[in-house]
């Protein structure tokens, strides 16, 4: 299966796909060009910023370098949640996504991927505490259907982890377990999310694809991309089917671009399978 062209703009470092439920619209990120994009919409912001989460119709739990913030999409305003590593300048935020108790996962990474200076946070109820460390390109953060797990990955090992989670309020229980070990030499998780039957959909940076893995890690299907450098897919569209696929044009020379024109862009696959509705975050 091959996915299209969804929106043309070309973003330097794609990311965080993000189809908001209570007003059917898409939103996704250029980490490096510091914007927020929708159809027919762009926010420029003064710091990185690479995922969020919706919070009621108008609002949007924004992941930046230096802290969460709140976005009122209708009127650009911003207001301080929560700092993320405000007293690091060498570090950013990467992957992230609502947890099914309203909480906030999110990944920091090195800005130039410094081995181990990240780490994997959760925002819950007012609190940012760190669940893992070190690690070097946080990915991969998303959730089973029945809420028992997130997975999370650290790209630079070609590792994906799954985590327990408690069924009260969702804080990890014991140790991460290996769902997926590529190595360093194999596929790169990059960004991923789980659909509405548990199986696992990762984008392959370098790979041109993202693959579906079911719950025991066996490949059942692949999206095939015309362009090398995918980062992160998301269900979205009318009745969550459509998986929209956010790509980058990081680190590629004129001569790369030159054979990838498309690279950057945001893709769309039709009718992929059922997406899960994106939990609501609770500030």
């Amino acid at each position: 299966m091959s996915a299209r062209i969804f929106d043309p703009r070309p973003c330097e470092l794609g990311e965080g796909p993000l189809w908001h439920p209570a007003r059917g619209q898409l939103f996704w990120f250029d980490i490096l060009g510091k914007r927020l994009l929708s159809e027919g919409q762009e926010w420029v912001f003064n710091r990185h910023v690479s995922a969020a989460g919706w919070v009621g119709r108008d609002g949007l739990l924004v992941a930046t370098e230096t802290d969460l913030m709140l976005l009122d999409i209708e009127t650009g305003t911003q207001d301080h949640v929560a700092p993320l590593e405000a007293d690091n300048p060498a570090t950013r935020s990467n992957d992230g996504r609502a947890d099914p108790w309203g909480g906030f996962w999110i990944g920091t990474m090195g800005k130039r991927a410094e081995p181990g200076a990240g780490a994997i946070y959760r925002y819950y109820r007012g609190e940012v505490r760190q669940l893992h460390a070190p690690i070097t390109i946080p990915n991969a953060i998303c959730f089973s259907p029945d809420g028992g797990h997130a997975h999370f990955a650290d790209t630079a090992r070609g590792i994906v982890w799954r985590q327990r989670l408690s069924d009260t309020d969702g804080w990890p229980l014991g140790e991460p377990q290996v769902y997926l070990d590529h190595g360093a030499d194999g596929p790169n998780p990059d960004g991923a999310v789980v659909d509405a039957a548990g199986r696992f959909w990762c984008a392959e940076w370098g790979s041109s694809r993202v693959r579906c893995y079911g719950p025991d890690g066996a490949v059942l299907q692949e999206v095939a991309l015309p362009v090398s450098q995918p980062s992160c897919p998301a269900f979205g569209g009318p009745d969550l089917r459509d998986l929209y696929i956010t790509t980058a044009r990081e680190h590629m020379t004129a001569a790369a671009l030159a054979a990838e024109p498309l690279a950057g862009q945001l893709f769309i696959a039709p009718d992929m399978g059922q997406g899960q509705t994106e939990h609501e975050v609770i500030l």
